[in-house]
């Protein structure tokens, strides 16, 4: 490198000074400078170079710059506070604040160029009237390729290999958690739709037989008035089996000795194969009680057609009643999809965290094979305003991570509270507990302790992401042996729209 291409060298142009008092900048020192941990390696005649190229200004507590603004300059804090932000829909989210002297900011990806679009990825505030040294885009960029070439190539592999890596595995992380989703709403979905086929088919051959019964009881032993008693017995039939659906279940044993003494009621009145129906009648609630009094009222030529038909009527229903619980499960998990994904929703709004957390837990209910799901939530818990698709995004990942810990067994406890004007959601797990030595790490983008192939590492890192960032929230976690919690606070309610910075000179 030549003495004229040296910015170490390079005189300033003329009339610098007079400029810069113009525009009210302050005198830079170069002993200040060298004070900075970003500056105290460098040589006299690069200090003095930056004094002569840059300069310093002073700010009062505001807006710096603003984010997707235009990255004019580069700053490096010399005394005060500043602090950062990020922009989530109309909100300007605060992400980090300091008051560490020599802290850098603004267009520090200058030496990319126009690889680069070169606006700020920030908003920038200073908290209390500040000193900053600043220089101008395009000098720091000379300043980083020619003082270090070798430093410039290693940070350029370093920032586009890690966007490249954090946009492959943020997608594969989206499609593997969409894949298992999808999965297992598949396999729920067929539980239901088999019986609701299955039901279907059989209530077919039943509806086909009733219908020949029919035509025996009209050429039977029936007349008018045995015709209008067997109507009767059959409506007494159905009122005792819908009351029977709602009574508590009855044990195995009892159910079977039931059908065993129907069975023998049944032949010792001349109804053969009564083993076929006893187990509908049984199903329904009945007993030798009833068929008793209903072979009191219809004569006997036609009591065994009256217990035929009455069974078969009972064994429509309970088909009927099977399609249905199936097609009610079916609808039942397409809202649950619904809910999750919040497809019909807009994207802010004061939402139910019960809905969102019960919709979840059922779109995990294959990953939760074996784990016991307890549910303690505070039924005063009013509707937050959050982003809820993106919400379930955070329940997934933590449900995931606490299933997997335990391995298919064991217990997941969800629990909703109020704490003043935060909501929090506690997911516990009585897994084996995260190691010292991980857990300050677990947040971290692309850590993970899962197997090779098991886990991007990405999880918990866009879960902080969603509820610190987005939702002006916090995650936290603690662990011990067999109690993990993860609690999320979300404020109750929304952040007030930031104001608008002023137009920079």
């Amino acid at each position: 490198m030549t003495s004229t291409e040296d910015p170490t060298t390079t005189p300033p142009a003329a009339g610098t000074r007079a400029a810069a008092a113009a525009r009210g900048w302050m005198p830079c020192d170069v002993d200040e400078l060298r004070a900075t941990f970003l500056f105290e390696h460098l040589t006299d005649d690069q200090l003095a170079w930056l004094c002569a190229t840059g300069h310093v200004e002073r700010h009062d507590a505001g807006w710096l710059f603003h984010e997707g603004a235009p990255a004019e300059a580069f700053y490096v804090m010399l005394d005060g506070g500043v602090a950062l932000y990020r922009r989530v829909g109309q909100d300007e989210v605060e992400v980090s604040r300091t008051r560490q002297v020599g802290v850098y900011l603004g267009a520090w990806n200058a030496y990319l160029g126009d690889r680069l679009p070169q606006t700020y990825l920030h908003s920038a505030r200073a908290l209390e009237p500040s000193r900053f040294f600043v220089l101008e885009a395009h000098d720091f960029a000379k300043l980083m390729t020619e003082w270090f070439p070798m430093a410039v190539h290693l940070l350029e592999g370093v920032f586009w290999g890690t966007r490249d890596a954090q946009q492959v595995v943020g997608q594969r992380e989206r499609l593997l958690a969409l894949g298992s989703l999808s999965a297992g709403l598949t396999h729920e979905l067929n539980n239901p739709a088999a019986a609701a086929v299955r039901a279907t088919g059989t209530l077919r051959e039943r509806v086909a037989a009733m219908r020949h019964k029919l035509a025996l009881i009209a050429d039977g032993p029936f007349d008018r008035a045995t015709l209008a008693e067997v109507i009767r017995l059959q409506e007494a039939a159905l009122e005792r089996y819908r009351d029977t659906r709602t009574a508590d279940a009855v044990g195995a044993l009892e159910t079977s000795d039931l059908e065993d003494r129907l069975t023998d009621w049944l032949d010792d009145h001349g109804l053969p194969e009564g083993w076929r129906v006893s187990p509908a009648l049984v199903q329904a609630g009945i007993d030798e009680v009833w068929l008793d009094r209903a072979a009191e009222r219809v004569d006997a030529g036609a009591l065994p057609g009256t217990v035929s038909w009455i069974a078969y009527t009972i064994e429509t229903e309970q088909l009927m009643a099977e399609i249905e619980d199936a097609t009610v499960r079916i609808s039942s998990l397409v809202g649950a999809a619904r809910q999750y994904s919040q497809l019909d929703r807009a994207p802010f709004r004061p939402v139910d965290l019960h809905e969102l957390l019960d919709s979840t837990l059922t779109m995990l209910d294959q990953v939760l094979t074996g784990v016991e799901v307890v549910r303690h939530y505070d039924p005063t818990l009013p509707p937050v305003p959050v982003y809820a698709a993106e919400l379930n995004q955070v329940w997934t990942n933590l449900v995931e991570n606490a299933a997997q810990a335990m391995g298919g067994s064991g217990t997941l406890t969800v629990t909703t509270r109020r704490v003043e004007d935060h909501a929090e959601v506690e997911i516990a797990d009585t897994g084996p507990g995260i190691p010292d030595d991980v857990r300050p790490r677990i947040f971290e983008p692309f850590f993970t302790t899962k197997p090779v192939g098991q886990g991007t590492g990405l999880g918990l890192d866009i879960s902080w992401r969603i509820v610190v960032n987005k939702h002006h929230g916090d995650l936290t976690v603690t662990s011990v042996p067999g109690d993990t919690r993860f609690v999320v606070h979300l404020p109750l309610e929304p952040a007030p729209p930031a104001a608008a910075p002023p137009a920079l000179d």
